[in-house]
């Protein structure tokens, strides 16, 4: 039994393989078309950018200047203003969930302001959505100095703060969405597909049968994950075609470092589906394993795709260390907003060699136990 790689053996398992994804319609639709519909549609869906926030007011002066406050927040853009509500009515409003913020003008409001009296209005936000009640109060303070020099005449301060924001300047939440959902998407069924495919393959017996030939491990990996990598990159230029295309993502890295990043993830997620399909060896399993394990939960949590890594507990910044995701959106963020050259990006791109290196050994290790006599 020849010890070396042949290129023509696994070549010859790559053709077989293709023919069976070919003939399969659903596993070439999963691996064509959902990663791309998915990012198609999270993308129009997915959107962290709050508008139109319903704020009832409680205005207690109606005067020029009440009216010309409650003017800024309908104009804002950040706030649907529905006025005319008494203090009590406003806050059942608020209990019953039916307003996320309350606008409250004290009387005399207008007469304090003229008399450089100090004026408080208050606003009560519903505190149920922690995440929205944020969101609204980065908007009352964007709103606040504003307030004061449009209705005190109030002179800014010699020395004033200004705030530029870099890589995305105008905050567009679906520049940040796009980098996650091409990596977790791409990954998800990249490590799947393959998974579902090889155990389906031991399941059958297909693979005994194999391992009894003049076969050596190295030509089974290639000739089995050779299409999948194939399909996987024609679905990531597709998903890099419709971010920029339709969604405006721009793109200020290299394209040569991006596509050697973009390969180097595509192959630890198949060697991580081949090394889930060696280990569990059965379709059911290997489904589990790819989906709840080291899948959709895990790529979505625990990737910084969602929440920031930095913000973890350091056991699971650990954890996260295993995930091939973790690293690509780094990749692809840096890539497409940041203009990160290579020596940037050196480490995460190492760290998906070493990932590919283990991911590899596991799946090389049950294979030469097969093998051997």
């Amino acid at each position: 039994m020849s010890r070396e790689f042949q290129p023509r053996c696994a070549l010859s398992i790559a053709r077989k393989e293709l023919q069976h994804i070919l003939r399969d319609p659903v596993s070439l639709i999963a691996a064509l078309l959902v990663p791309v519909g998915l990012v198609l549609f999270f993308g129009f869906a997915i959107d962290f950018e709050v508008r139109h926030v319903d704020i009832l007011v409680s205005d207690s002066d109606s005067s020029q200047l009440s009216r010309s406050l409650i003017d800024m927040f309908d104009k804002s853009g950040y706030f649907q203003v529905r006025p005319g509500r008494s203090i009590v009515r406003a806050a059942q409003a608020l209990a019953e969930d039916r307003a996320k913020a309350v606008l409250i003008i004290p009387p005399q409001f207008q007469r304090d302001v003229l008399m450089r009296r100090p004026v408080t209005t208050q606003v009560m936000i519903d505190g149920a959505d922690d995440r929205m009640a944020a969101i609204v109060l980065s908007y009352l303070a964007g709103l606040r100095e504003a307030a004061a020099r449009r209705l005190a005449g109030a002179r800014p301060s010699p020395a004033r703060l200004r705030s530029r924001f870099l890589f995305n300047e105008e905050l567009n939440s679906r520049w940040f969405v796009l980098p996650g959902l091409f990596a977790t998407t791409l990954g998800l069924f990249a490590t799947l597909l393959p998974a579902l495919a090889m155990a389906r393959e031991w399941e059958n017996g297909s693979m005994e049968l194999l391992l009894c030939t003049p076969v050596r491990a190295l030509d089974i990996l290639f000739g089995k994950l050779g299409p999948y990598l194939v399909l996987f990159a024609l679905d990531a230029a597709a998903m890099y075609a419709l971010t920029r295309a339709l969604f405006g993502l721009p793109f200020l890295g290299s394209h040569l470092v991006f596509a050697a990043a973009t390969g180097l993830f595509l192959v630890a997620n198949l060697l991580q589906g081949l090394a889930i399909s060696v280990v569990t060896r059965s379709q059911r399993l290997a489904y589990q394993t790819s989906m709840q394990v080291v899948g959709s939960l895990p790529s979505l949590f625990l990737s910084g795709f969602v929440f920031p890594i930095e913000d973890m507990p350091r056991v699971f910044r650990w954890l996260t260390a295993l995930l091939p995701s973790r690293w690509y959106i780094v990749i692809v963020r840096s890539a497409f907003l940041r203009a990160a050259d290579l020596r940037t990006l050196t480490p995460p791109m190492a760290a998906l060699v070493l990932l590919c290196v283990g991911f590899a050994a596991i799946a090389w290790s049950k294979f030469k136990m097969d093998l051997e006599p």
